[in-house]
């Protein structure tokens, strides 16, 4: 089984890069197929699971899926930073991803691998794993709550060492990942923002991890969950982009969400102790996931469109009132 879904896998990333093999800006009807694509396979593999008599892990797949997917929806404002502060071309922007995405696929299979071989043999590994996703909830709460926004991406050290040591050119070359200079082999800015993609979702995965390990111990379902939820996340980056900031209650609705899986992590832990205390069902659990993200998005969209109404009203106000708009500085810049 893992043989098949890993070959199944290749054979979709493969199709995937040789129809998008040439740099190109992607529209909004081509990353809308493709988005449809990814999360019709994802619900047709769950559906496979569930016809072959395998309800249990059905559901936690979709749990999983899930999850995974709105976590990797926060993910994007990151890429967004990471695509200006190297100024990405527009045209690149669709290969940077897919790679990006290969090389955060593969540090998760290892992610997954270490998880699953912790969890077989320390089972209160849980409680670790439970108190870490409600303290990253309760960090996710303070940070929705600043009124300050990060706006530039800051390098990691193993970037910067890598940048270091082999050194980068100060334009971008086409697709070319190397290139030569003064007889040596040099980085590319297309190789270093590829690898800032890739590097950047280990952090990522320090809570995503944790998170469907709370819906599922098995490392298939882990995997699959993952894989489908970020091949969809290149086409997903194009298609709601300009829509991320609108998503304004987003981080609230994932902090409810962690929250939520690492009182259900902790509950297990216990019964795995043998506390005599009520466990949360898969069925219970993909309600609650369902539930929260649709809230989150109405109420998100209804505090955006309010935001604008204010906006335009003052901006009204401002020029009934002969103000400019805008003021030196800012037109110059």
């Amino acid at each position: 089984m893992w043989a098949v879904t890993i070959l199944g896998l290749a054979v979709l990333i493969a199709v995937d890069f040789f129809i998008g093999r040439k740099p190109h800006d992607v529209s909004i009807k081509e990353a809308g197929i493709w988005t449809v694509v990814w999360i019709v396979l994802a619900v047709l593999f769950g559906l496979g699971l569930l016809l072959a008599g395998e309800s249990q892990a059905s559901g936690e797949f979709f749990a999983g899926f899930i999850t995974e997917k709105s976590l990797s929806v926060d993910n994007l404002f990151v890429f967004v930073l990471i695509m200006a502060k190297f100024a990405v071309p527009s045209h690149l922007q669709q290969r940077v991803l897919l790679i990006g995405v290969l090389i955060a696929l593969v540090l998760r299979a290892i992610f997954i691998a270490a998880g699953a071989a912790i969890i077989a043999s320390f089972s209160w590994v849980f409680y670790i794993f439970g108190a870490f996703l409600i303290y990253t909830a309760w960090k996710l709460i303070q940070e929705a709550r600043k009124d300050e926004e990060e706006d530039e991406f800051e390098e990691n050290r193993l970037l910067k060492s890598i940048e270091k040591k082999f050194g980068v050119a100060d334009r971008y070359h086409g697709t070319k990942l190397f290139i030569r200079a003064n007889g040596k082999r040099i980085l590319t800015p297309l190789m270093v923002v590829m690898l800032a993609i890739g590097t950047t979702d280990v952090l990522f995965a320090l809570d995503s991890i944790p998170a469907i390990f709370g819906l599922t111990q098995d490392p298939y379902i882990v995997f699959t969950a993952n894989a489908f939820a970020l091949m969809g996340l290149r086409q997903l980056y194009f298609l709601i982009g300009g829509l991320l900031k609108k998503l304004v209650h987003l981080s609230y609705g994932l902090s409810v969400i962690l929250g939520f899986i690492g009182v259900k992590l902790v509950l297990h832990a216990l019964h795995e102790s043998g506390v005599h205390v009520p466990e949360i069902s898969i069925p219970f659990s993909l309600a609650v996931i369902c539930g929260v993200l649709i809230i989150t998005t109405i109420t998100s969209l209804i505090a955006s469109r309010k935001q604008e109404q204010r906006e335009a009203a003052q901006a009204a106000e401002a020029s009934a009132a002969g103000e400019p708009e805008k003021d030196k500085d800012s037109i110059e810049a």
